[in-house]
């Protein structure tokens, strides 16, 4: 079996910050980090491997490329190979063009099943798993928490949502997407640090390789755009009510509704 697990460099959320005049995220400084649902997707790949050592991994990113040295993390991890999207004509793709670039990639490079996070911290928008299976015409399931089996030809896993939990099999290949939770990502290994040295283990694969039309990726290629990002501002004003004990549970039920949390 052949996994490619989908990673992402992102900005480390815990010191970031927002340029309050133009909105946009102040990435100057700020240390990259692997996105923390995509570890877990390669936690899970690699104790795969652990039962089936027939399995080979393989990590994929799109990025600068700087986001090489993810990837070569994910191989002193026990991936067997890592490989890289950079080209200038990707630069600035939305979710929806970052799916046409992975779909090509992963065509290229073959694949049973492809493991992406959930979501990305710096944008969480958990399009792009569900997306690149759209441009694959594959199987999809979002937000699993543990996988249960794995079979020639399906693989069934356990899926957490808000209010339930979901036990689905899905024909392979199929696109299946992580939550960080499920589990604990081990440290890299020094003897995988050491082959890293001995062998590039890294793929760079460019647009001229992946055959994409530049109408369709990058700036131009992408649908949607950032208008503006803000954080909200904090204040102390506090509202003081003297109600009954039914007018205090009518004033929460009604707050309640208002913000979708309940329906009833």
């Amino acid at each position: 079996m052949k996994i490619v697990v989908l990673e992402k460099q992102v900005p480390d959320s815990t010191e970031i910050t927002v340029d309050k005049k133009t909105g946009a995220l102040i990435r100057d400084g700020v240390p990259a980090i692997t996105n923390p649902d995509d570890l877990a997707g390669l936690e899970a790949a690699l104790e795969l491997k652990d039962k089936n050592p027939d399995t080979e991994v393989v990590v994929m990113t799109m990025g600068l490329p700087k986001a090489a040295e993810m990837l070569k993390e994910g191989v002193a991890m026990g991936a067997d190979k890592g490989v890289l999207l950079t080209d200038r004509v990707l630069g600035g793709s939305d979710t929806c063009a970052t799916s046409i670039a992975l779909a090509a990639a992963l065509k290229k490079v073959g694949f049973d099943l492809v493991i992406a996070g959930r979501q990305a911290i710096d944008g969480d928008t958990a399009q792009v798993g569900p997306q690149t299976a759209e441009r694959l015409d594959i199987p999809q399931v979002t937000y699993v928490d543990e996988i249960l089996e794995v079979k020639e030809d399906s693989i069934t896993v356990k899926r957490s949502l808000e209010d339930v939990e979901q036990i689905v099999t899905a024909k392979l290949p199929c696109v299946i997407t992580t939550l960080s939770g499920m589990n604990k990502p081990r440290y890299m290994q020094c003897d995988n640090i050491v082959d890293l040295c001995k062998e590039d283990k890294i793929e760079v694969l460019t647009n001229a390789e992946l055959g994409i039309d530049p109408e369709t990726v990058g700036f131009k290629g992408s649908p949607t755009s950032v208008k503006t990002t803000f954080t909200k501002d904090v204040t102390d004003k506090t509202e003081v009510f003297t109600l009954s004990e039914q007018e205090t549970a009518d004033m929460i039920a009604k707050t309640l509704k208002e913000k979708q949390i309940i329906t009833k």
